[in-house]
């Protein structure tokens, strides 16, 4: 029936059958029948034939606006599903509460500079809170931490862009041997995020492998109040590398390193499907988080008590020291 409408529209704007028929490639004889054919459906005749050339009735007048109108949003869909048309519309991304910081805004910013016709929606949710939103048709994409190995399930697909690990981290006031067990730990209070969290899931996990528990003391969702938390002393924290060295301050913080701890993490994208024309715009923001997560972190002091005590690139280090030789990059 479109391409019935399109004759009719065609036929239209050329004023003759002929013209219609050279601008569709057909024979008018086809352009013909495709008219009729649109009559047929509608039950009604759009063509005054009793006058030559024909012309349209006033119902056909009627009939051709609407056509239009139709065609014109038989298009616009075809945009949409189309990866090479430029993105429009709204785009919802989900962030997991651990990427979900200040840093996020120069992506955000990046993207919609770059597609002006793209309107974002961002929510920030636990991860797996936000792969039931992808499996629902709520969201379109979402940037989350998964334990190392970890991946969505089918039929969500995940992309892993970049790697880090997670710390244990308690304030620098902390008092903690430097070889660390995880019973010297079973006492000590915990400042976690809600559960629901892998990673939170992975730390417990490996405790009670090792035959202890832990006593959490606060279910925050939100990494900068956990820190702050932390380095006021109110728990130990587990908390990505790159955010405890961009955010902690000079010395504020112990690393601590039960034997055997090694959790590692990934930033991934998590998908449901093509997005059409919308694709190139989700990649702009999949190619900001990653360059965002590559970026060198900030020079933030941290004692690392599994390590001796010695406090990383703090002024009494040899590598901290104005003038020496060994300068970090």
């Amino acid at each position: 029936m479109l391409e019935d409408i399109h004759a009719l529209v065609q036929f239209a704007e050329t004023g003759s059958v002929v013209r219609a028929a050279e601008r569709l490639h057909r024979t008018p004889s086809a352009v013909t029948r495709q008219v009729q054919r649109l009559e047929a459906a509608l039950g009604t005749a759009l063509l005054d034939r009793s006058v030559k050339p024909s012309r349209l009735t006033p119902l056909g007048v009627r009939v051709l606006e609407h056509s239009r109108e139709l065609l014109r949003r038989v298009a616009e869909l075809k945009a949409i599903a189309a990866p090479d048309s430029e993105p429009a519309g709204l785009l919802r991304i989900g962030v997991s509460h651990a990427l979900a910081d200040g840093a996020l805004v120069d992506p955000v910013r990046a993207l919609t500079q770059r597609f002006p016709k793209v309107r974002l929606r961002l929510v920030s949710e636990l991860t797996g809170d936000l792969f039931t939103k992808l499996q629902s048709g709520e969201l379109d994409m979402a940037a989350v931490l998964l334990p190392e190995g970890r991946r969505a399930l089918a039929p969500l697909t995940t992309e892993v862009v970049a790697t880090d690990r997670m710390l244990i981290v308690a304030s620098s006031s902390h008092r903690q041997k430097s070889k660390v067990a995880w019973r010297d730990l079973s006492s000590t209070p915990w400042v976690l995020n809600p559960p629901g969290c892998l990673l939170r899931a992975a730390l417990l996990g490996a405790m009670a492998t090792a035959g202890v528990s832990a006593t959490v003391a606060a279910e925050i969702h939100n990494m900068h109040l956990q820190l702050a938390f932390v380095q006021a002393g109110y728990g130990l924290g587990l908390l990505p590398e790159r955010f405890v060295r961009n955010y902690s301050g000079e010395a504020t913080l112990s690393v601590i390193k039960p034997a055997g701890f090694n959790l590692k993490m990934t930033i991934a994208i998590a998908r449901s499907g093509p997005l059409g024309s919308l694709e190139a715009a989700a990649n702009c923001f999949r190619d900001a988080i990653s360059e965002l997560s590559r970026q060198p972190s900030g020079a933030a002091l941290i004692r690392d008590r599994g390590r001796g005590g010695k406090t990383k690139n703090s002024p009494h280090s040899s590598q901290g020291r104005p003038g020496s030789r060994n300068r970090p990059p």
